[in-house]
């Protein structure tokens, strides 16, 4: 079982000397040519994630306002 202190520790962000091993440990892994790749592929899929919210939003909105502005026909009397 985990004490109070222990899960503090795993939930914690890493102080200075953590944040120079975790960097030094990414330069070995991916090599300094694909971090900027690997960056812009983040951009990319951050910017894509944006522009489909925005998206689904905008066409939420549309949908309301139609819903709103189109006359029910619940409430016409038919003629016979």
């Amino acid at each position: 079982m985990f004490s109070l202190n222990a899960l503090m520790l795993l939930l914690s962000m890493p102080g200075g000397t953590e944040w120079i091993i975790i960097i030094v440990a990414v330069l070995i892994l991916f090599g300094g040519r694909k971090i900027p790749e690997f960056m812009r592929g983040i951009g990319r899929g951050i910017r894509e994630f944006n522009d489909a919210k925005s998206n689904v939003k905008r066409e939420i909105e549309e949908g309301m306002s139609e819903k709103e502005s189109k006359p029910s026909s619940s409430t016409s009397t038919p003629t016979n």
